[in-house]
């Protein structure tokens, strides 16, 4: 029988757990799209969550350098109980099995308004641990989305979207268009990147524990970014429709006065309206090439509900700023709209 990288990635958790006198019951978790294995296991008497990564990691591994950091600021992050980077397992605080997104795919309450807005008022919390990342050095003040970072991501969109998923290039001349409209835009993004970020500040890298707490996960390409950059994740990403204008409005009005509570940098509304915009426009595009890649070339058609939604976004929005002609003319050739 063929061994899967899972039952690879347990039978080294159930050795290392053995010679650290912690045997047990290992469960798996649900796999994502990740290398790292995910198991329930307990340690020490209590349940906790071990993270079998492909092979031993480097002392500075960024998830371990990012819990850290967003431990002492106060943002919630799970505990570590045992790093062992020789065999490549982190064992960490169990968070439970309550994805945020699970939670909001209910009909709308008061609740679900609680959440949302508590992911929001989380949102500034990171962006306040901006100076503490200076302060420690951290990996994450290290590293920022510079025009190099949003371009190539958006030239990963390109490839995956028309080459992975559609197999079918976009007519060179509007492909040459569509990159000097990336590049102007990845330039002018850019120049925003001034405070820390999670990166992928969407609800299914939000965990709800039993007391009503929302747990960052998955933070590890944590980086400086623009003030709306988690925003735009949290509200546009793994969409299914669009959400409304007033919403969108509302929680833009929200995180700029959660910021004036932590004494962060005032910004303008109309001008933090235009930042979103823009960064609404690149990340959306930046997630269709996640969900191509995954969808194309891995057959994770779980993926391709969100796409024509968030391209709906994107449209949208590059109208609205009355910018980026061929980025619009792209998105009719990708659903064929014309050829």
């Amino acid at each position: 029988m063929h061994e899967t990288p899972e039952d690879s990635a347990q039978q080294r958790l159930g050795a290392f757990l053995s010679l650290r006198g912690q045997p047990g019951s290992i469960e798996p978790l649900t796999p994502d799209a990740s290398a790292r294995k995910y198991f329930r296991i307990a340690w020490e008497g209590r349940p906790a969550v071990a993270c079998v990564y492909p092979e031993a990691f480097d002392k500075k591994l960024p998830w371990l350098d990012t819990t850290a950091l967003f431990s002492a600021a106060g943002v919630p992050v799970a505990e570590v109980y045992e790093a062992d980077p020789e065999s490549g397992i982190l064992i960490q605080q169990d968070l439970g099995n309550r994805l945020l997104s699970t939670v909001l795919e209910s009909p709308p309450d008061a609740q679900k308004v609680r959440l949302i807005d508590q992911a929001v008022s989380l949102i500034a919390r990171i962006q306040a641990a901006t100076e503490l990342a200076r302060e420690r050095r951290s990996i994450a003040y290290r590293l920022r989305f510079d025009h190099e970072k949003l371009e190539w991501e958006l030239g990963f969109f390109l490839d995956h979207h028309f080459g992975s998923l559609l197999k079918k290039p976009l007519p060179k001349g509007l492909e040459t268009s569509v990159r000097q409209e990336f590049s102007s835009l990845a330039e002018e993004l850019a120049e925003y990147s001034r405070y820390l970020a999670h990166r992928d500040f969407h609800a299914s890298n939000l965990m709800l524990t039993d007391d009503g707490l929302i747990y960052l996960i998955d933070h590890q390409d944590a980086r400086l970014g623009s003030a709306a950059y988690d925003l735009v994740s949290l509200l546009l990403d793994r969409i299914k429709e669009p959400p409304s204008k007033p919403l969108l409005a509302e929680k833009r009005d929200l995180l700029l006065k959660e910021r004036e509570k932590l004494d962060l940098e005032s910004i303008d509304p109309e001008a933090f309206e235009f930042e979103f915009d823009l960064v609404a426009i690149q990340r959306c595009l930046k997630a269709i090439g996640t969900f191509s890649n995954q969808a194309g070339n891995f057959g994770r058609s779980n993926y391709l509900l969100y796409i024509s939604p968030m391209f709906g976004v994107v449209e949208e929005t590059c109208r609205k700023i009355r910018r980026y002609p061929a980025i619009v003319e792209m998105i009719g050739v990708a659903q064929g709209k014309f050829d």
